[in-house]
């Protein structure tokens, strides 16, 4: 797809746009007339585990991924490998970064690579709202890994939560409900809580015997903690067959799914007033009948006037219109970046296989 250069004359500047997640880091680099010239799919983006050198060096290789031939290889016109900067500017949307101070030390790290002239940093959250609503404010809330959410106004105003988990407040996401739901099984294994479909659950996701058979695997490093996500799918399956602790929990996800956007259309004066609420994250996108419409009858309670939206492209589209943004582009360049990452129509996988591909916070 090719559009005409500026009027001016001048060259058309690049836009690198990064999100980087839990599970995955995409990398786009985007033209100013909205033209993809390269993109790629690296590993995950984790400074608070990896640290921010490491973390960033995997936006690096995964740009040099997209940037070089086929598998990797050397460019196809027999260049050497390209070397910074990538582009004009850097538009970085990421997890791990939840608080300015972390936002700070990302972008010095970028401009330090001199990956770009001009580097943004923000939440992964703020490339949700952009990818998913019509105009560039609004609400977003992403349930998948963890959860989240952000608020925007029509004039810049902005509403965010710190995102740290159970220590900032937090309930929900797919890890988290894979523990509620562990803890629940062993409990009604034991016989300290009522009977629940969920011993069953645990016990054919583990392939253990038992419940606690899973817990003394998780407690000795036999079973990967990471593996509580797949809890999620069958957790949400047994809520909907009537199993009444199952239920809860997800009435339970469904109220902080709620909670959070009300609280930040509050926050920013557009409660009650028309607003997007983009919902994203694989937990919210899975397609669960009693937690959508569980999440659709709470908004319509708590925020008749808002209009819920479930992005139906990734969010690397987000942080490309994000950085477009930045050099205030034709309406078309828009256009042409949504165009080139909708997907095409296909059968998709279960619920289960992308259900932590969202990160938050």
């Amino acid at each position: 797809m090719t559009a005409p250069a500026p009027a001016d004359g001048r060259p058309l500047r690049t836009v690198l746009a990064v999100d980087g997640g839990n599970s995955k880091t995409d990398v786009a680099l985007v033209r100013e007339d909205g033209v993809v010239l390269a993109s790629a799919r690296g590993p995950a983006f984790m400074p608070q585990s990896a640290g921010v050198a490491a973390a960033i060096d995997v936006i690096g290789d995964t740009v040099l991924r997209a940037l070089t031939g086929p598998a990797g290889g050397p460019p196809s016109d027999g260049a050497g490998p390209p070397v910074p900067p990538y582009a004009d500017h850097v538009a970085a949307y990421v997890a791990g970064a939840d608080l300015p101070i972390e936002e700070e030390r990302l972008r010095d790290e970028l401009l330090a690579r001199r990956y770009g002239g001009t580097v943004a940093v923000g939440n992964d959250t703020f490339a949700l709202l952009r990818a998913g609503a019509e105009a560039p404010w609004g609400v977003a809330v992403v349930c998948g890994a963890g959860i989240n959410a952000v608020g925007v106004s029509p004039t810049g105003e902005v509403a965010r939560f710190p995102a740290l988990g159970r220590l900032s407040g937090d309930w929900g996401g797919g890890y988290h409900l894979g523990e509620e739901a562990l803890w629940h099984a062993m409990r009604a294994e034991d016989g300290r809580g009522p009977a629940t479909a969920l011993v069953d659950v645990v016990r054919s996701c583990f392939a253990r015997p038992t419940v606690e058979d899973v817990v003394i695997g998780l407690h000795l490093g036999e079973l990967r903690v990471d593996r509580l996500h797949t809890l999620v799918p069958p957790l949400l399956a047994a809520a909907g067959a009537g199993d009444a602790v199952a239920r809860s929990l997800v009435e339970r996800q469904a109220e902080e799914v709620v909670v959070l956007g009300v609280v930040a259309m509050r926050r920013i004066g557009l409660l009650g007033e028309p607003c997007e609420v983009v919902l994203g994250g694989g937990v919210l996108t899975s397609g669960d009948p009693l937690l959508t419409s569980l999440v659709e009858e709470r908004y319509a309670r708590e925020a008749p006037a808002a209009r819920l939206v479930v992005a139906d492209v990734p969010p690397i589209v987000g942080a490309a219109l994000l950085g477009l943004d930045r050099f205030g582009a034709a309406p078309d360049a828009y256009a042409r970046v949504r165009a080139h990452f909708t997907p095409e129509p296909s059968t998709d996988p279960g619920p289960g296989e992308e259900m932590l591909t969202a990160p938050a916070g």
